[in-house]
C-alpha cells in the first residue's frame, strides 16, 4: 500500500531580477538572482530558466550553485531585455537539512521594469519579484 508522498513547502526562497551597473561595460543591465532569506543553508541547487509565449520559446538554461548560505543570494544569470516580452520561467530544485524542494517560479512578460521594483529581502537593492 502506497503512502501518500510529502512534499515539503519552500519557504524564505526567492528569484528576482535586479537593475544593476556593470562596470565592465559601464552599463546598466538585469539580472536574475537566487534568494535564500531563510536561517539553513540550501545545498546543490539546480536551476532551469525559459523564457516563452505563443509564439516564442528560449532554449532552456541550466545552472548548478553548490550552497547559497542562510541569509544570502546568488547571481543565477544576465537577463537580457530582449526577453522581456515573455514569460519567464525558473523551476528550481535544491536540498535543505536533507530535503529535497522544488518550485517554479514565473516573471510575467513586461514586468521586468524599474517601476515595478521592490525592496529585496537580504540583498540591499531593489528588484523585481517573481512569483
Amino acid at each position: 500500500m502506497r503512502k501518500d508522498i510529502e512534499i515539503p513547502e519552500v519557504k524564505d526562497i526567492y528569484i528576482a531580477a535586479v537593475y544593476e551597473f556593470n562596470e565592465d561595460y559601464n552599463v546598466h543591465d538585469w539580472n536574475i538572482y537566487m534568494i535564500n532569506d531563510g536561517t539553513s543553508p540550501i545545498e546543490t541547487v539546480l536551476i532551469v530558466a525559459q523564457g516563452y509565449n505563443e509564439k516564442k520559446m528560449t532554449a532552456p538554461m541550466r545552472k548548478t550553485i553548490k550552497i547559497i548560505p542562510a541569509k544570502g543570494f546568488a547571481k543565477i544569470e544576465f537577463i537580457d531585455e530582449s526577453v522581456f516580452v515573455l514569460d519567464n520561467f525558473f523551476t528550481i530544485t535544491y536540498f535543505k537539512d536533507d530535503k529535497m524542494f522544488d518550485k517554479r517560479f514565473e516573471i510575467p512578460r513586461n514586468s521586468i521594469m524599474e517601476d515595478n521594483a521592490v525592496d529585496l529581502p537580504v540583498m540591499p537593492k531593489k528588484g523585481v519579484l517573481a512569483r
